[in-house]
């Protein structure tokens, strides 16, 4: 939680005073304010939906697909869906995301 100055409006920071209290000072002007309770501001913030990064649930659908083996044991999927980014250095091959039409397993190569 920042406080701010009410004569200049710069930000206070808390100093001990010589008898052990602490206190809210700014540094810009003499202004001061001992701390005689605790100071302390609780917010709670709502998680967001876990968004699919490549644009939502159907965006794989409009992906193109690949004849690619599926790397999970269960599954014997022989089409993905892909997309590609950069995401390294621009010397560097593009990693391919890849989507298993059959099961939804998704990975990369590099």
């Amino acid at each position: 939680m920042l406080l701010f100055c009410p004569h200049c409006a710069n930000i206070l920071t808390v100093s001990r005073t010589n008898q052990g209290t602490n206190r809210l000072e700014c540094r810009t002007c003499p202004f001061e304010h001992t701390i005689t309770e605790p100071v302390f501001s609780r917010r709670v913030y709502e998680r967001k939906e876990k968004e699919d990064v490549f644009g939502g649930p159907g965006a794989w659908d409009n992906a193109q697909k690949a004849r690619v083996q599926c790397p999970t044991e269960a599954c014997d999927g022989h089409e993905a869906a892909f997309y590609q980014v950069q995401i390294r250095s621009a010397d560097e091959p593009m990693t391919s995301f890849y989507k298993c039409m059959v099961c939804g397993h998704r990975w990369r190569e590099n």
